[in-house]
C-alpha cells in the first residue's frame, strides 16, 4: 500500500482534472452547507442508531468534506492518495444514507422511500467518481500488476 500511495500518480488528463475540480467544488460546497444554511436538513439524516451527537456528525462531517473538496482540487501530486480517501470517505457516510430509507427521514426532497432508495444508487456512482477522476483506479491496477 505504501508503494502505491508513494508511486508517481498515473498522467493527469483534462476530462479527469475537470471531473476531480467539480467533484472537489462539490464537496467543499456541501461542507459548507452542512455547517450554515443546511445544517438542520443533514441533522435529520443522521439515523437514530449513530452513537454521536446529530450536531456534532453534521458539523464533523461538514469538515471533512471541506478538507476533502478542498484536497481534491489543489493537492495534484497526491491525488491517488486524496481519491482513495474520498472513496473511502464515500463507503462511510453510506450506513447514513441506507439509515435515512430505513427509518423512513425526509431530508432535501427525499420524501418518499422511493426517492431515499433511488438514492442510494448514487453512492456508488461517487466512490467511482473519486477513484477515476484522480487516477485511483489506474495505480490500483498497476499496483495489483505489479505484486509477485
Amino acid at each position: 500500500m505504501t508503494k502505491l500511495l508513494t508511486a508517481a500518480p498515473p498522467p493527469d488528463t483534462l476530462p479527469r482534472r475537470i471531473g476531480r475540480v467539480a467533484l472537489g467544488l462539490a464537496l467543499v460546497f456541501a461542507g459548507i452547507s452542512h455547517l450554515t444554511f443546511s445544517r438542520e436538513e443533514f441533522q435529520a439524516q443522521v439515523p437514530d442508531w449513530f452513537p454521536v451527537d446529530e450536531d456534532v456528525t453534521v458539523l464533523a462531517s461538514g469538515a471533512v468534506e471541506i478538507a476533502l473538496g478542498s484536497s481534491l482540487v489543489v493537492l495534484s501530486r497526491q491525488r491517488v492518495a486524496v481519491g482513495l480517501i474520498a472513496a473511502a470517505f464515500f463507503v462511510v457516510i453510506f450506513p447514513g444514507n441506507i439509515g435515512q430509507w430505513l427509518e423512513h427521514k425526509d431530508g432535501f426532497g427525499l420524501d418518499t422511500d422511493a426517492k431515499r432508495f433511488g438514492r442510494l444508487f448514487f453512492q456508488p456512482v461517487l466512490v467511482a467518481w473519486a477513484l477515476w477522476s484522480t487516477g485511483a483506479f489506474s495505480a490500483l491496477r498497476r499496483a495489483r500488476a505489479d505484486r509477485p
